[in-house]
C-alpha cells in the first residue's frame, strides 16, 4: 500500500503517512492517539469552564469518565446499526476500532444520556452540565476528524478545488470510490491516484468556527442549556452540507436516504425552534437555572493555615 497524501493545488505533499506508530513492538493507531488526545484536552476545557462558572471541577472528572465510555459505546453502536452488512459475517470485528467506525451522533446520544443520569444522581442541573461540556465536545470533534486523515477515510467526491486531496487508490476502501473518481484518476509512476474533497478537513475547520463562537458567546448566554443548543445548531448546520458530498454515507435500511444528513437537518430545525422560543420564555422555566449555587472556598481555612491546592477548588455549598 502506498502512503502518500497530497494537496496538489496547494503544493503540499506528505510522502509517508502511516496509520500507526510502533512503540516497543506494539502498533498504536494514530486514530486512537488523536481520540485520546482529544479526550484529555476535553477534560481540561470542561474543568476550566466549571471553575469559571463556580462549579465543582471534581464533578466533571467523575462524569467525564462515564461520559467518555458511554460516548464511545454509543458512537460504535450507532455505526454498527447502520453498517450491519459490514459486520454480520465477522462479529468479532465489532470490537476492532483501529480502522475507525465511530459515528458522532451516536456519541452525542450516549454522552447526553450519561449526563442526564449523572445529573439526577448528583442532583445537579443537566442543562448547566451540557453547557459546561459543549466546548469540550466540539473540540473533540474538531481534533477527532484528523484520525480520518491518517485512515484515509471520510472524504467526498471528485474535485479540483483549491483544497483537493490526492490519495493512492490502493490506500482507500473500495466502497468509498465512485465512478467519477475513477474517470479522473491519474497514474503517476505506475501508481493510481484519486482526487477528492477532504470533508474531514471541512468539518474540522467548521468545528473550529463553532468552538470560537461558543468561546466568545459563553459570557453572554441567557439561560442554562443555551450554549449546548447553539453547539447542536451550529454543528448540525455544517453537517447538512458536508454530508451531501461524502461518499461513505450511512443510509436508512432499505433506502437511499443518508441517516446523518437527515439527522443533521432535523437537529437544525428543532434546535433553531427551541433557541427562538427559549430566547423569550426561558425566565419562566426553572429547569433552565442552575440547581446548586457554588461558592469558592475562602482564601484561608482553619485559622491562618493556607488551603492546599485541592481545597482551592470550588465546593458544593448546598
Amino acid at each position: 500500500m502506498h502512503e502518500s497524501i497530497a494537496f496538489p493545488n496547494l503544493g503540499i505533499e506528505f510522502e509517508h503517512v502511516g496509520k500507526s506508530i510502533s512503540v516497543f513492538g506494539f502498533e498504536i493507531a494514530f486514530y486512537g492517539i488523536i481520540i485520546g488526545l482529544a479526550i484529555l484536552i476535553g477534560f481540561g476545557i470542561a474543568t476550566a469552564e466549571a471553575r469559571r462558572t463556580r462549579q465543582n471541577p471534581e464533578d466533571y472528572m467523575d462524569m467525564g469518565l462515564i461520559g467518555v465510555i458511554c460516548g464511545i459505546a454509543g458512537a460504535r453502536i450507532y455505526y454498527i446499526i447502520f453498517s450491519w452488512d459490514m459486520y454480520k459475517d465477522n462479529l468479532l470485528s465489532v470490537f476492532n476500532l483501529r480502522e475507525g467506525g465511530l459515528a458522532i451522533y451516536g456519541g452525542i446520544i450516549g454522552a447526553i444520556l450519561s449526563v442526564l443520569v449523572c445529573a439526577k444522581v448528583k442532583r445537579l442541573s443537566a442543562p448547566q452540565i451540557l453547557d459546561t461540556v459543549a466546548m469540550a465536545l466540539v473540540n473533540g470533534q474538531m481534533l477527532g476528524r484528523w484520525g480520518n486523515f491518517f485512515n484515509r477515510e471520510v472524504f467526498g467526491g471528485y474535485t479540483d478545488s483549491l483544497l483537493a486531496m490526492r490519495l493512492p487508490l490502493d490506500a482507500v476502501r473500495g466502497r468509498d470510490v465512485t465512478e467519477e473518481m475513477r474517470q479522473y484518476m491519474e497514474v503517476i509512476d505506475g501508481v493510481s491516484y484519486i482526487q477528492v474533497h477532504p470533508t474531514f478537513l471541512y468539518e474540522s475547520l467548521w468545528c473550529l468556527g463553532v468552538l470560537l463562537f461558543l468561546f466568545f458567546y459563553r459570557k453572554h448566554k441567557k439561560y442554562e442549556g443555551e450554549l449546548f443548543l447553539l453547539y447542536l445548531f451550529g454543528y448540525g448546520l455544517g453537517r447538512v452540507w458536508i454530508e451531501g458530498i461524502r461518499t461513505d454515507q450511512l443510509f436508512l435500511p432499505g433506502t437511499t436516504l443518508p441517516v446523518s444528513q437527515l439527522l443533521a437537518g432535523g437537529m437544525v430545525v428543532l434546535t433553531g425552534i427551541l433557541l427562538l422560543y427559549l430566547r423569550k420564555h426561558h425566565k419562566r422555566m426553572p429547569l433552565l437555572r442552575a440547581h446548586v449555587d457554588y461558592k469558592p472556598m475562602p482564601p484561608k481555612i482553619e485559622g491562618n493555615k493556607k488551603p492546599r491546592s485541592k481545597d482551592r477548588l470550588f465546593k458544593n455549598m448546598e
